[in-house]
């Protein structure tokens, strides 16, 4: 009989502690979306040519933003953010990855991606998917982009969807960051997921 009752006592001990696994987690500032079934992963060529997914950032808090270089201003805000977010990290901003990914291969060939990057971190990555390529892409992170013509013949702009996707170190979808939120809430919620 007492072997029975510690195999109870094991039992329920085991429940417990998978109930409080499964309990909500921190307060997050950025919208909570874990277990999301899109934005799970991508498979694009990088500025240098190199095909990139997220298994590649294994172990790093990883930001994945859509843009545009030639974005008058919540593109280089965003990433001006994420450059300041990673300098208050300290040491720990090497674990924390920014991806722009883009939504006008067009004109973002992989030289202006680069030089782009290099205005925020040189560790910063920046995809380009193919024209082909965008819509599925757009399409599983749910984003939305639009061509939209300019004032001159040929000019043109890129409307788009401008918040950041935030996954944790083991490369689980966590956080959706809407933009203008304070970049201090973007830092404790990365320092958060860090510390997981």
């Amino acid at each position: 009989m007492p072997t029975r009752r510690l195999v109870l006592a094991s039992a329920a001990a085991a429940a417990l502690a998978a109930c409080s696994k499964s309990a909500p987690g921190p307060g997050f500032h950025a919208v909570d979306i874990t277990g999301a079934d899109y934005a799970r992963d991508f498979s694009l060529a990088d500025q240098f040519g190199k095909t990139r997914s997220l298994a590649d950032f294994k172990g790093k808090v990883v930001v994945v933003f859509f843009g545009f270089t030639q974005c008058p201003d919540v593109c280089p805000t965003t990433m001006a953010e994420l450059a300041e977010v990673k300098r208050q990290l300290g040491a720990d901003g090497e674990r924390l990855q920014a991806i722009f990914i883009s939504v006008d291969p067009e004109r973002d060939t992989p030289e202006v991606l680069k030089a782009y990057m290099e205005n925020f971190d040189p560790g910063f990555i920046a995809l380009r998917p193919t024209p082909e390529q965008l819509p599925a892409v757009a399409k599983d992170y749910k984003i939305y982009y639009k061509k939209v013509e300019g004032k001159q013949p040929g000019s043109y702009s890129m409307d788009h969807s401008a918040g950041s996707y935030l996954y944790d170190p083991q490369g689980r979808l966590r956080l959706y960051s809407r933009y203008g939120s304070p970049s201090t809430d973007l830092l404790a919620d990365i320092k958060v997921l860090l510390a997981a």
